[in-house]
Formats: structure tokens, sequence, C-alpha cells
């Protein structure tokens, strides 16, 4: 079995990211959800809780009832740290090493590969500054699955939709 860090970000795409964490812990990986405040808006905790059978990491602060800090138990563990959505602030964080959530500061310690599955709007993802992000991460080791061209929120067909959950496990398992 491997483990599965997963990094949710907030974008309305983070309820795909329930999906492929129940289509992993269904492959037999061991799953360990990090959301971010903003993914918390999106979709609860308790949500993966139940779909992982692990408590989701949701504060940079907290202390599992063991007395370990989940951000290092879970980013020692991890074979793949996958972020999913990957949003446009999200990329931006990571970028610059910023560490103020649980999935920014999962990604700054975690040594396994890194997957981020990017999910915004056409007009963001063709943006300047998310390209300079994308391009950043990728000289730092950073692999992208996606965005892929698709119905997006905002009602039309464009880039930046995220991959499909099942999509994602190929490409996770890929690098296990």
């Amino acid at each position: 079995m491997s483990e599965i860090l997963l990094g949710v970000g907030g974008g309305i795409a983070a309820y795909k990211a329930a999906a492929l964490a129940s289509a992993l812990v269904q492959r037999g990986h061991g799953v360990r959800v990090a959301m971010t405040p903003a993914a918390q808006r999106f979709i609860g905790a308790l949500t993966f809780d139940g779909l992982t059978g692990r408590r989701s990491i949701v504060s940079s602060t907290q202390v599992d009832p063991d007395g370990s800090a989940p951000h290092l138990v879970a980013t020692a563990a991890a074979e793949v740290l996958v972020v999913a959505p990957a949003t446009a602030d999200l990329l931006a964080k990571l970028a610059a090493g910023v560490c103020d959530d649980p999935v920014t500061l999962a990604a700054v310690v975690c040594r396994a590969p890194l997957l981020l599955c990017p999910a915004m709007n056409d007009a963001m993802w063709q943006s300047a500054a998310v390209e300079r992000s994308v391009a950043a991460l990728r000289q730092a080791g950073a692999r992208f699955a996606g965005p892929v061209v698709g119905h997006l929120a905002e009602g039309y067909d464009a880039i930046g939709r995220m991959l499909e959950p099942a999509q994602i496990v190929a490409e996770i398992e890929t690098l296990l």
C-alpha cells in the first residue's frame, strides 16, 4: 500500500478531490488529506475523514491525539504529494515557498514527488503571474497534470478545468 498525501486547495473543483480520495483508497492506497482554509469553505474535512479513515490536517498547528504534528508525520510517510485543486493562489504560494496553511506547509516539508493538478479559469491560467509560478515550480521539480479544456464554473468551455479523478489516479500511479 502506497501512502498519498492529498493537498486540497480552495476552488470549486475541491469536490473532485473527494472522489479522488475515494478512488485512491479503493485502489488500496493510504490517503491523508491536508486542506487550506479556503478548501474548507468548499468541502468539509469530515467528508475526507470518512472517505480515508484518517483525520484531515486542517491547521498548521494541529496536533494529533497521539501528540504528533501531522504535517511532519504525513509528509515523512508520503510517497507522493498531490495538490488538487491547485489554485492560482496555491501555485503562487508554492512557487514563493510560502507555508502559511497545511497544504503549503506540507509542500515545503515533503521530500516526495509533488504532483500539481491546476484548476482555475482560463484568464487565470493564461496570466503572466501564473505562468511565472508554473515555470518556477517546474524548475524546482514539480510535475503537472492538467489543466485541460472543458466546462468551467463560469459557464463556458476553456482551458483551466482540473483533470478527472481517474486521470489523476493514473498520474499518481505512474509516480509510485
